[in-house]
């Protein structure tokens, strides 16, 4: 059976969810659930995503997610990957953690009524699972973004944007109103949502009314035809790779800076410390595969690559690449 398309455009909203392998846990302790945010704050700062809410459960966990650039297959390669990269070394386990395909259903992004019922399914997950009772409120659940919601600006992660899903229910990000979204919530958590809501979320590829429907659509079939004047998801398919053009930049930007032609990339050793720092900058700033960095920068094989643009431990090395990436940023500037 043919795989169902990723549909990528700017602006999109997806409700993005992925179980663990065979439904086991992907967190094993309050450690694996740091560990999973950390990597989290990390993807949204290399991709620019925004997060409107989310929730970790024992095996499975849930986003309400914005995406400004086209970038949700790159994203979530390296977010997954990396997560269970580190959660298999952290445990000394091997192999997958995650079950298949993540799901990733398109929201209308104008409907201000899916948008808050997928916010609200997601983020009552826990008391769905009885994971919270006894009296306790639905925000002692420490890991969703609801408690989250009751803290000021300068507490919230950056990644979290708390204004549209406020919006929508025509509050603002201020104490009352925050508030007042924290008590609906705890309201709905005692009512329980609606087997038409719960139908709603849990049916098709895409959740919306029909025009939204009818322009995804038109805007696959423009994919699938070749014709990218009908769709701005194939200028975004092409171009996802907004990651690949900063990358090359910062390539290119980084060579200028050393002193280096790009031809005498093949001529050094695959562990020159310039290779190096290069290789580490675009592994920090970019979602590029290791594999891509190996190739570009002819590192070799992807574990030489890892090894030497993992996290740096050297405080000399640290500041050679501060450094590169200051003098990036100047170049950037006197030529943009």
């Amino acid at each position: 059976m043919a795989r169902q398309l990723r549909v990528e455009y700017e602006g999109a909203v997806y409700h993005v969810m992925s179980r663990g392998d065979r439904r086991e846990p992907i967190f094993h302790d309050d450690s694996d659930r740091h560990g999973f945010l950390s990597a989290l704050t990390e993807i949204c700062g290399r991709t620019g995503w925004r997060v409107h809410a989310y929730v970790l459960m024992d095996n499975h966990y849930h986003w309400l997610l914005e995406t400004p650039q086209a970038n949700l297959v790159r994203g979530m390669q390296w977010f997954q990957s990396t997560y269970t990269i580190r959660f298999n070394r952290r445990h000394r386990l091997v192999g997958h953690l995650f079950q298949g395909r993540y799901k990733a259903v398109l929201i209308d992004p104008e409907s201000p009524e899916y948008f808050a019922t997928v916010a609200d399914y997601i983020h009552l997950n826990p008391a769905r699972a009885r994971m919270v009772g006894g009296g306790r409120p639905l925000v002692a659940y420490p890991w969703s973004s609801l408690p989250l919601y009751g803290w000021p600006v300068g507490r919230r992660p950056p990644w979290l944007a708390v204004e549209r899903l406020l919006g929508t229910l025509g509050w603002q990000d201020r104490v009352s109103h925050r508030r007042a979204f924290l008590r609906r919530l705890e309201e709905r958590a005692m009512a329980g949502m609606s087997p038409g809501e719960l139908k709603l979320l849990k049916r098709g590829w895409c959740i919306g009314d029909a025009d939204f429907r009818g322009l995804l659509l038109d805007r696959i079939q423009g994919l699938r035809e070749g014709k990218p004047e009908l769709s701005p998801v194939s200028v975004a398919a092409t171009d996802s790779d907004h990651a690949e053009m900063e990358a090359a930049r910062l390539i290119a930007r980084g060579l200028e800076a050393l002193g280096l032609g790009r031809e005498t990339l093949t001529q050094l050793p695959k562990s020159d410390p310039r290779k190096r720092l290069l290789g580490s900058l675009v592994r920090r700033r970019t979602v590029m595969s290791l594999r891509w960095i190996g190739r570009e920068l002819a590192m070799g094989a992807e574990s030489r690559v890892s090894r030497l643009c993992g996290k740096a431990t050297d405080r000399d090395f640290e500041m050679k690449l501060q450094a590169l990436e200051r003098q990036i940023i100047r170049m950037s500037r006197s030529k943009d």
